[in-house]
């Protein structure tokens, strides 16, 4: 069994302390948390479980580090806090960890990520013996894995176009919804998730990935972005209201230019309401969907609908992103130390988990 600590449990970490402990090869041994309400509280209260764990959380990062986890789910956000994120995986990773994680978005294709970023990993990684692997959804499989595989399929292809259609209003992330995308604010509010420059920072990883594994050379990467305001104020369950003239709905593309024109596009559909932007794509059914639809002949189509924690889309997704991760730890302890991405790492079948329940 691979002792293995959780970092966080938010969104992404509820989840993962629920696949570590399904996971037949794999021991919960540790529990990171940053609020101190839930130091001392159970993994599997923690995890929304009904059943008691037997691990508690703390607040003591060397503590949880000195009893030797072979694995660190790091499952803390990086979105607002890169460089703290940076800076305690680099301290999992010089603890001798294998480390995974959705969190440093440059990582996701690690041979181009800066030198700033990837020597410190690298050092890191030398001086303890461990690895890091970085993925999720989108970016992650949705947008890697599964378009490569679903592009075997096809005869010829014209065009690879991978799409996240979802409904924000379902996250458990107000801040980053209101604030980072910018639903809610006024039509003139520059939300940083959306400026020039930064969708090609978080998905153009995956466009390199996706053509490295087609044997195709990018003349460019490109963006595209349109912003609609809602007609009328309204009220979600969720999150509370959002005003009418307000931004309601954004779709943006992360283009890969091949021969002049957009050959493989990852596109996000995103609104607070499905009122708004209604000739934009729409999930099959639901609050949201991810979507690979390859173009060409047979133009085939793939939609995957996931959902967790009481039916929801969004929590369905982030347990995607985590077994996707988790999987993939016992392979990562086999193999020699290093810095891996989502070629490297395979998507292995459920060895082991078939029946199995939560303890």
């Amino acid at each position: 069994m691979i002792p293995t600590l959780v970092w966080g449990t938010g969104n992404v970490g509820r989840a993962a302390i629920r696949a570590v402990d399904a996971h037949p090869a794999l021991e919960l041994t540790g529990v990171l948390v940053h609020d101190p309400g839930k130091v001392g509280r159970d993994a599997g209260t923690l995890a929304g479980l009904d059943e008691v764990l037997g691990v508690t959380a703390t607040a003591d990062i060397d503590a949880a580090l000195a009893t030797g986890p072979r694995a660190v789910v790091y499952a803390a956000s990086g979105d607002i806090r890169p460089d703290d994120a940076l800076a305690d995986i680099l301290r999992a990773l010089r603890a001798g960890a294998v480390v995974v994680t959705p969190a440093l978005y440059a990582l996701y294709d690690p041979r181009n990520a800066p030198a700033e970023l990837r020597e410190p990993v690298l050092d890191a990684i030398a001086h303890g013996g461990g690895s890091l692997f970085v993925s999720g959804v989108d970016p992650g499989w949705g947008n890697d894995v599964l378009p490569l595989l679903v592009s075997g399929l096809a005869g010829t292809i014209d065009v690879i176009r991978c799409q996240e259609i979802f409904d924000y209003s379902t996250y458990d992330q107000p801040d980053s919804v209101r604030y980072l995308v910018g639903m809610g604010q006024p039509m003139d509010y520059e939300p940083p998730m959306l400026l020039p420059s930064v969708p090609t920072m978080v998905w153009g990883g995956q466009i390199r990935l996706m053509a490295r594994a087609l044997g195709v050379e990018l003349d460019d990467i490109r963006e595209t972005l349109d912003r609609r305001a809602l007609d009328t104020t309204v009220d979600t369950a969720h999150m509370g209201a959002f005003d009418a003239g307000t931004q309601g709905a954004v779709r943006f593309e992360v283009q890969g230019v091949i021969d002049g024109q957009p050959r493989i596009v990852i596109e996000h559909v995103t609104r607070i309401h499905p009122t708004c932007a209604r000739d934009w794509p729409t999930p099959p059914d639901g609050d949201g969907a991810h979507r690979v639809i390859i173009e060409g002949r047979p133009r085939i189509e793939v939609s995957v609908e996931a959902t967790d924690e009481g039916g929801n889309r969004a929590a369905g997704g982030n347990a995607t992103a985590v077994g996707r991760l988790v999987g993939a730890i016992d392979w990562l302890v086999a193999a020699e130390p290093g810095l891996y991405d989502a070629l490297d790492v395979p998507l292995r079948p459920a060895v082991g988990k078939l029946g199995r329940k939560y303890r």
